[in-house]
């Protein structure tokens, strides 16, 4: 193994990452990878940048606490549902209606929770509660936005809602089966989705800085995130209708429409706990640690085919042949998430590789074209790693 061109493989990467930020794609990034290799474990750690331009320049540093977004998905709800089946609470094929009973309206009988897992339920991907609420705010001028009314609202509304195709018809990703699915975690857990994900995942785990964060309720803004927090926090948009910056609040708008604290979206995390988290993750899954079920961890990575050629395993993202955002190295035995803020877990489970990218591309503006500097980046440090 020659280290000299391991370090020079992987100077590529840092040059990427440099010129991303100069170029304004992103104002600044968090890379961390690891992967074994003869008999030692490589690993690539970078932080540059600023975590927030506006209202002041910070700079990112690896200590960076950022919205994971939609790895809310997978790192909170999916392995929530995975500690509920290990207490023999949950079953993949049961019928979503027998946690829920106002799910099975509207001919969702059918819908069972690993529909829900592989988008494959048939709900609509998405739809701006917020927007509803806040045009229902107008009317009658009680606010409702944030709090638990509010979230009751949109919980209420999702699991009510009718199918746009029948079960395991179509995958369609999207955000609706996964606010089910937190509904789900809290109905049979009896616990508040943050408390239960803290106490049997992120605590469990060691991962110390990971966190849901409610918004404080008018007249407790006492219970806010605390300054010195806040400013480790990565911002966000400047929100045209919150009409701020977002800066230790949830970026999703449906999110913070329930509080802060959904199944979707809504997790707070560095970039060394996601690590931490792949890390417990890839070794449940080679029977090395039993800190996350070994069993469930190899039937979640699975691909489910629901439908046939799907990419979806339960919760997990799989690479897709020529268009994956893990790029080109990526083995098909692998697993992974995006967040639309710009953040991204990728699992190898066969090399046992894992890249954590986390950046605030959406500070200040929330670009919705496709982020292709992660498969570049993702390709360069494998490149590096396994450089000869």
């Amino acid at each position: 193994m020659k280290r000299s061109l391991i370090k020079r493989k992987l100077g590529k990467v840092e040059r990427t990452l440099d010129k991303a930020i100069e170029s304004a794609e992103i104002p600044g990034a968090v890379v961390l990878a690891r992967m074994p290799r003869e008999g030692e474990v490589l690993e690539f750690a970078w932080a540059q940048g600023f975590s927030t331009m506006r209202p002041e320049r910070l700079p990112m540093t690896r200590e960076t606490i950022f919205d994971l977004a939609s790895l809310t998905k997978s790192l909170a709800t999916t392995t929530g549902v995975m500690r509920l089946m290990e207490d023999g609470l949950v079953a993949l094929d049961d019928p979503v209606a027998k946690y829920l009973p106002v799910f099975g309206e509207r001919d969702k009988e059918a819908v069972t929770v690993r529909h829900l897992l592989t988008h494959s339920a048939g709900l609509k991907p998405w739809r701006g509660y917020h927007e509803l609420m806040l045009e229902r705010e107008t009317r009658t001028g009680e606010r409702t936005v944030g709090t638990p009314e509010g979230r009751a609202w949109i919980l209420d509304r999702v699991l009510r809602s009718g199918l746009v195709h029948e079960p395991g018809e179509a995958a369609v990703y999207g955000d609706l089966d996964f606010i089910a699915l937190g509904a789900l975690v809290e109905e049979v857990s009896g616990q508040p989705l943050e408390l239960f994900c803290a106490e049997r995942i992120f605590e469990p785990l060691g991962m110390k800085e990971t966190a849901f964060l409610p918004l404080a309720e008018p007249g407790h803004e006492a219970l806010a995130v605390p300054e010195a927090i806040r400013r480790r926090i990565a911002a966000t948009e400047n929100c045209s209708w919150r009409k701020r910056i977002l800066w230790g609040e949830v970026h999703d708008p449906n999110a913070f429409a329930m509080g802060g604290v959904a199944g979707h979206a809504g997790l707070f995390a560095p970039a060394d706990d996601v690590m931490t988290f792949a890390q417990a993750f890839l070794d449940a899954w080679h029977g090395r640690s039993e800190a996350l079920p070994p069993a469930l961890v190899r039937e979640f990575s699975e691909r489910q085919e629901m439908p046939e050629n799907s990419d979806w395993a339960l919760g997990w993202d799989t690479p897709t042949q020529g268009q994956s955002s893990s790029g080109k190295y990526f083995s098909v035995r692998s697993v992974g998430h995006l967040g639309f803020t710009g953040t991204s877990l990728w699992i190898d489970l066969e090399r046992e590789a894992i890249v954590v990218m986390l950046t605030n591309r959406v500070h200040l503006i929330a670009k919705r074209s496709r982020f292709d500097l992660r498969p570049r980046i993702h390709d360069l440090i494998i490149e590096g790693l396994t450089a000869d």
